[in-house]
């Protein structure tokens, strides 16, 4: 927890605190540890599919303690659409995993996604944590999100299947719009 923010949790915030942390534990090890091949394209979905699940189980746990209308809807939305995404990463494996790179490009790549990552890992860890669980939850989504556009965008800079690029650009659209949304309320909640 950010040292700066220390204040007393209340048993519900402890609640979704934990649960968020066990989901964020998880996200780590299976990014981390995905199996990865000479394929960027095969890379950036082995290790998308558990970023958006995370999502995905971050906002319902937020969902459970939320009554806040504007943030209920951006959660289930987040549900929807990732998962959808990993339905769309899922369909595609197969074909984009047999379009192969050169070692070089894809130590370059995933050495910028370990970059990011480890980046969007840390801010997640470090994310303000309150009594006020929308604030929380938006402080925590954003460096996620952030992760997800920069590694969708890194892997355009690359030779990838071209039916991963519509999946790319949907995730670099919805999340940037999200981001947006979040700064929008976060800004109206200080007010």
């Amino acid at each position: 927890m950010n040292r700066n923010c220390e204040c007393r949790l209340s048993n519900v915030a402890k609640d979704y605190v934990s649960a968020f942390h066990k989901i964020l534990d998880a996200m780590i090890q299976n990014m981390t540890n995905a199996e990865l091949s000479d394929s960027i394209s095969y890379n950036f979905i082995v290790q998308m599919i558990p970023h958006h699940r995370a999502a995905i189980e971050m906002s319902r746990n937020l969902l459970k303690y939320t009554t806040f209308v504007p943030l209920q809807d951006m959660a289930i939305q987040i549900v929807d659409e990732q998962t959808k995404s990993i339905e769309d990463m899922r369909r595609v494996i197969c074909a984009c995993g047999k379009l192969d790179n050169c070692r070089q490009d894809v130590r370059c790549y995933q050495a910028q996604v370990e970059q990011i990552m480890n980046t969007m890992f840390s801010e997640m860890e470090n994310a303000c944590t309150t009594n006020q669980l929308n604030a929380t939850f938006m402080r925590e989504m954003l460096p996620h999100h952030r992760g997800a556009v920069e590694m969708s965008e890194l892997a355009l800079q690359y030779r990838i299947c071209p039916e991963l690029v519509p999946i790319l650009n949907a995730i670099i659209r919805s999340q940037k719009q999200e981001i947006r949304q979040m700064q929008q309320l976060l800004r109206c909640m200080r007010c």
